[in-house]
């Protein structure tokens, strides 16, 4: 088996993650360019999580600060040759946890922490330590 055969289901999941980026930046960029008086790459500091346009910026900047630390995760378990299956089912746990994170964080506006929003930031945050440490045995081994 080549390795696009091997890892098909990481490939996808790797998709899920891109994909689910781009819709969260066409929410984020549409949301904040109908605002009367919209400054390109400036959000109203005024704004908190009762606005569905700081809701949108911070889902889209949230998945920028985790989604690379994913990638990189990803590729490197993926080029060392690591678990398969394993490494697919850390991609798609990342993957739904981020999916659900998004939908949440759109549709909840509150303040409190630990929101609903939390545990499946939470639940990505463990699958990435978790292929990570995949790499590490993996390359112990």
């Amino acid at each position: 088996m080549n390795l696009s055969e091997l890892y098909v289901m990481s490939f996808w999941g790797l998709l899920v993650i891109i994909f689910t980026c781009l819709i969260q930046w066409f929410v984020a960029s549409g949301t904040k360019a109908s605002q009367e008086k919209a400054i390109p790459g400036k959000i109203d500091p005024g704004l908190s999580h009762s606005s569905f346009v700081f809701r949108a910026y911070r889902t889209f900047m949230n998945s920028l600060e985790n989604v690379p630390l994913m990638l990189g995760t990803a590729f490197l378990a993926i080029l060392i040759g690591t678990n398969p299956y394993w490494t697919a089912m850390y991609i798609w746990i990342f993957a739904v946890a981020r999916i659900i994170h998004m939908a949440l964080y759109y549709a909840i506006a509150t303040e409190v922490n630990p929101s609903p929003r939390s545990y499946f930031f939470m639940m990505g945050l463990i699958a990435n330590v978790a292929l990570l440490g995949l790499c590490g045995l993996s390359l112990a081994s």
